[in-house]
């Protein structure tokens, strides 16, 4: 199979098949695509026991990342034939007699590097990839074992392994693979693996779209419903025992609100977790770190640390200093500091203090603190009473992210269609050598960025004028 070779067969291998544009016909594409449903509905239960060897992950969670996959690729399904059919772009007076198109067009060969913690969502690149025309190499998770090989058996039999071939190296073959010239690249993981990928992709001026977390922080203020507010971020917090990129981090709000959101906390957890099943930490060194970050915290809820199961109980940490550890970097990790603030002017001085989150999660009815946080705030996302909104094309900026991972992303490559018209034509003399004053003045009326009339006046003012042109007729012959 194409994972056995070399990193240089495997993207030489995708490159002359992408030349070929087999991956290019919007057939060929829907085809593809539906073969990814199949590979999702038919292989559902093998992709949940690899996962879940892999980190023991909830199999009930991994359904529903299994569900939100499929959703999404129907919805590429429905809706790549009119994407791939161009769009008109809005003309300026001197382009008025032309026609231009924005033609959406496949980069080419492109890097796929999903992470262990969401195996499946962290692959949906690859749909919009497929959608986009493109071929793709996937280098599944290290992590991620167990998964990572399911792919490299199965998959090859739903898509074609010279469109889509996986490498499923070890890892001291990941800087050869990373030595080749991809034409898009991207990558879901920590920051500090994203710095490497960024440095292999500026070898080639590589446009990339790196997913990477941060510290996402979230207000509440006192309009809030707080007992819907604790499920939704308790919820949020624990998924996957907060090994997520885009989980909440830690929690701004005033004292009294902190004591009564402990108060729902704990019922939100008792009610989620009455059998005090948890995710497990990824690795020892995971959990260690984890456990190191709870020194020196005033532990409201929770707490406790098995290392035998490795696992890290719900934890509700208050009073705590922005100058605490765990405040230093992202968690990746079951625990929720509070710190306390006094005011939204505070809490935003709080988090534009830190590096830009990947998104900021609101809990308030009040539009006017919406409209403040939008407005003061810069990160890739806003998310208001709730938190996980798995179903955005999240993206990022600085430290958390670059770029989006957007459901169809493509090169948008312009195509203007020049009139011919003899008339035009004298028109573009003002464009010919040798240039005259006159011919700069009238290209200076013509480039003027004018608000063009809606066609609603435009046939207002035709009528108008064939009215006064019969009225003027009819008194002449009067």
């Amino acid at each position: 199979m194409l994972q056995d070779l070399n990193p240089v067969d495997v993207v030489a291998t995708a490159r002359r098949t992408f030349n070929s544009g087999t991956t290019r016909n919007l057939h060929q594409r829907k085809k593809s695509l539906r073969s990814l449903v199949n590979f999702f509905q038919e292989q559902e239960d093998a992709i949940i026991e690899c996962v879940f060897a892999d980190s023991r992950k909830n199999r009930e969670e991994t359904r529903l990342e299994i569900y939100a996959a499929i959703s999404h690729i129907q919805h590429l399904i429905d809706n790549v034939g009119k994407w791939v059919s161009g769009e008109n772009v809005r003309k300026r007076w001197v382009n008025t007699l032309d026609k231009i198109y924005v033609h959406s067009k496949p980069y080419g060969v492109v890097l796929l590097m999903p992470c262990w913690n969401k195996p499946i969502l962290s692959l949906l690149p690859l749909a919009g990839a497929i959608a986009a025309g493109n071929c793709v190499v996937i280098k599944p998770a290290h992590n991620g074992h167990h998964f990572g090989k399911f792919l490299a058996t199965v998959l090859p039999s739903y898509l074609d392994p010279e469109c889509y071939p996986i490498f499923c190296e070890k890892n001291d073959c990941v800087d050869k693979l990373l030595e080749e010239k991809f034409d898009y690249i991207y990558f879901t993981g920590t920051a500090s693996v994203g710095r490497i990928i960024h440095r292999a992709a500026n070898k080639y001026l590589t446009p990339i779209s790196l997913q990477l977390g941060g510290k996402n922080p979230v207000y509440i203020d006192s309009s809030a419903d707080l007992e819907q507010a604790a499920a939704r971020i308790i919820r949020g917090k624990c998924f996957n025992s907060g090994q997520t990129c885009s989980c909440p981090d830690y929690v701004l709000c005033s004292k009294p609100i902190t004591e009564r959101f402990v108060e729902h906390a704990k019922t939100a957890i008792e009610r989620f977790y009455p059998d005090s099943q948890h995710c497990p930490i990824v690795n020892d060194h995971q959990l260690q770190r984890l456990s190191n970050l709870l020194k020196g915290l005033d532990i409201a809820l929770g707490g406790g640390v098995d290392f035998t199961q490795r696992t890290m109980q719900p934890t509700v940490a208050v009073n705590v200093s922005p100058d605490h550890p765990i405040m230093e970097e992202e968690i990746l990790g079951p625990i929720l500091p509070i710190v306390t603030v006094n005011s939204t002017e505070e809490a935003v001085n709080c988090i534009n203090r830190r590096e830009k989150p990947l998104v900021i999660y609101l809990f308030s009815k009040k539009s006017s603190v919406k409209r403040f946080f939008i407005e003061n705030t810069t990160s890739e996302a806003v998310t208001v009473n709730d938190t996980i909104v798995e179903s955005l094309p999240y993206g990022g900026l600085g430290s958390s992210a670059m770029g989006r991972f957007d459901s169809f992303d493509t090169n948008k490559k312009i195509g203007p269609d020049k009139n011919t018209w003899g008339i035009v034509e004298r028109v573009n003399e003002l464009r010919y050598p040798r240039p005259t004053k006159p011919k700069t003045d009238l290209a200076k009326f013509l480039l003027k960025n004018r608000r063009r009339p809606s066609w609603v006046l435009v046939v207002t003012s035709i009528v108008v004028l064939l009215a006064l042109g019969a009225s003027f007729k009819l008194d002449l012959w009067s």
